[in-house]
């Protein structure tokens, strides 16, 4: 409790109320039909089965969860999951650390010397990114965790508690397989400030942990190596490759680079932060930030270039540490940096930026067989193995085997092993899901085995005859 109270009691009813708001809007997107099998099911089922001491196989994926991003920190979630399985337990993680975010940023800049009027602003300011309130809509990330475990780490180091610093730094590992780049590059930048035992943890951890991660961990549950990999093919198909392209062939990721898209990437980026950016040193605390920032933009793949996405996400924690530079180390702050303006920018680009609105309309899209929903998948047996639209699926992740309907996939592949199959036909998404769910459709009607239980505006659901 007396780590709670050194907080102003405005700033704790600030930060509950924003975890409240955050856990509402993700738990009505997810009751609306809204929530998606990825990333929601992938996480959900994975903490599940290692609830049950199961292999944590995702179903409908093919692979152990560790061959994905090697986030092993759901292995501690899934502590939760023994206690009640369920998947609000995310959610309710997912908003809490973002939340407590907007704690860590005033601890931050109180050690800076900031006034208490400015550190409580600085934490509003942190609690109004837009991609902070975005990325707690879109499913569940565990890299939400890393925002204030980074913040808390820059936080130790500047304390000089190295073994705060340094299990937080290895949580933050846990996260992501690609936060290892970003914790690297805080050991070089604290390196470069002069914090040289924090800055060699960061720097050896993140390096280490990056290569074994990449060369030795993913490749042993995934035989592939890294998926994600493939969004950047024109580089190489190797971690190796990709990195010499970089070195040897500047052309070819200046020649991507240079684009319209990641020009308006890089302005949705950096507005929010207009007031708190400056040329010179004061931008060294955006160094942990550029492997992010570099992957996104030498990508073609366009989710990594909005602010709804969670692959920005590392980047928040440093544009705020480097805003707070500029406003602790100027006295005579110009016009643009007095804090009534800094927060009132700040709500401005809320509210442009921010996809509040999204409940009033958007998660409402599915209402109309919201019922019928509901009352097909209270029919499916626990652990009898589904296949589902996507949007459904979330809703089923609870059992060893979920298929979600992929169109590239033949029908019998769609198919095999499945005792139950739930569609929603009214929103199958785009022409070719449609042609499809028809063709499922179709095939389960003729299918001896199986038998039509539900057919309710748009919602399928075939069991066994």
């Amino acid at each position: 409790m007396d780590f709670i109270r050194q907080f102003p009691r405005s700033l704790r009813g600030w930060v509950a109320l924003y975890a409240l708001v955050l856990m509402v809007y993700s738990c009505a997107r997810h009751l609306l039909f809204q929530s998606t099998a990825m990333d929601l099911s992938y996480f959900d089922q994975a903490a599940y089965l290692i609830s049950q001491g199961e292999t944590p196989i995702v179903s409908f994926w093919g692979y152990h969860f560790m061959g994905g991003h090697a986030d092993w920190i759901l292995y501690g979630l899934s502590l939760l999951y023994r206690i009640y399985p369920s998947v609000y337990w995310l959610l309710g993680v997912q908003a809490i650390a973002l939340a407590s975010g907007g704690l860590v940023t005033w601890k931050l800049a109180e050690q800076a010397g900031l006034s208490k009027p400015w550190s409580n602003s600085l934490a509003a300011v942190y609690l109004l990114q837009p991609l902070v309130f975005n990325v707690n809509l879109f499913d569940f990330h565990p890299e939400v965790i890393a925002v204030p475990l980074i913040l808390g780490a820059v936080w130790a180091a500047r304390a000089g508690k190295v073994v705060g610093f340094t299990i937080a730094i290895i949580l933050t590992l846990g996260c992501r397989d690609s936060l290892a780049l970003n914790i690297a590059g805080l050991g070089l930048w604290l390196l470069v400030t002069k914090r040289q035992l924090p800055g060699l943890i960061a720097l050896a951890l993140g390096g280490l942990w990056f290569y074994t991660v990449t060369q030795w961990v993913i490749p042993s549950f995934r035989s592939g190596g890294v998926e994600s990999i493939a969004r950047y093919a024109e580089f190489g198909d190797s971690i190796g490759g990709i990195l010499a392209s970089v070195v040897l062939k500047p052309g070819l990721w200046l020649g991507r680079i240079a684009t319209g898209d990641n020009l308006f990437y890089l302005l949705l980026l950096f507005l929010p932060w207009v007031w708190g950016l400056k040329l010179g040193p004061a931008l060294l605390p955006l160094i942990p930030a550029v492997p992010t920032i570099a992957i996104n933009l030498i990508t073609t793949y366009y989710p990594q270039k909005d602010l709804v996405h969670q692959y920005s996400l590392p980047v928040i924690p440093f544009l705020w540490l480097a805003a707070l530079q500029v406003i602790a180390q100027t006295t005579q702050r110009p016009w643009f940096r007095r804090r009534r303006l800094v927060l009132l920018w700040s709500l401005l680009m809320f509210l442009c930026l921010s996809k509040f609105s999204y409940l009033g309309w958007r998660y409402l899209e599915h209402l109309d067989n919201w019922q019928a929903s509901r009352s097909a998948i209270a029919q499916i047996p626990p652990q009898s193995p589904v296949l589902a639209t996507a949007k459904l699926a979330p809703h089923l992740a609870h059992r060893k085997i979920l298929k979600i309907t992929i169109p590239e996939q033949s029908i019998a592949q769609q198919l095999t092993n499945i005792d139950y199959i739930l569609l929603d036909r009214r929103h199958p998404g785009n022409p070719e899901k449609q042609q499809n769910l028809d063709r499922l459709i179709a095939t389960a009607k003729q299918d001896p085995t199986k038998r039509l239980l539900s057919d309710q505006d748009g919602i399928y659901l075939f069991g066994p005859h």
